[in-house]
């Protein structure tokens, strides 16, 4: 199964800003980039999926009208800390995070190992359907832990992994190993 994986495009929000699950505003220049990514991608996919979230959505839905929403690829769930400034996250909270957040929980949240328990289900899943040509449109986050899955990347090295608003990723997906990693710009 050859599969294409782009993360959404720009968002409108400021990078001093908390956010993972909240659905936020695509960037102005939303058009633009979905023309670009257009130009390398062809149409022609089996099947659709898409995080539900608006920045995910919009774009997924250039490709087709016909969606497969899966909530597993939703972006991390930061729980209470979602639309604050990191800088007004307190310490003691945050601290614990940062030393181990692959099983450290945010408050009201999820932890790392949470979210790719989440994420390699997709996958498991991913692995047992008949398409030949497929298109995942997500986040940041499930395309890094996407990444830690096919690669045995361990999860401590996630944000190490650069991945880019409307980066393009392919490979091909067999029963048991990926091959042909390709990242396209």
């Amino acid at each position: 199964m050859q599969v294409f994986v782009i993360r959404h495009t720009k968002v409108n929000i400021s990078s001093s800003v908390c956010y993972g699950q909240t659905d936020v505003d695509l960037a102005e220049t939303f058009w633009e980039e979905a023309k670009e990514l257009h130009k390398k991608v062809n149409h022609e996919f089996d099947a659709v999926y898409s995080s539900p979230l608006n920045r995910c959505q919009e774009l997924a839905k250039t490709f087709t009208k016909e969606i497969i929403f899966d909530e597993r690829l939703k972006e991390f769930n930061f729980g209470d800390w979602e639309m604050k400034f990191w800088n007004k996250i307190p310490s003691e909270q945050i601290r614990p995070w940062y030393a181990d957040f692959v099983q450290t929980q945010t408050p009201n949240g999820e932890s790392m190992e949470e979210m790719f328990l989440r994420v390699s289900d997709f996958m498991n899943e991913l692995r047992t359907k008949e398409h030949d040509r497929i298109l995942i449109v997500t986040h940041g986050g499930v395309i890094r832990l996407i990444w830690c899955y096919l690669l045995q990347i361990p999860l401590r090295n996630t944000f190490k992994i650069p991945v880019n608003y409307g980066e393009i990723f392919q490979f091909k997906l067999g029963e048991n190993k990926v091959e042909d990693f390709i990242l396209k710009k």
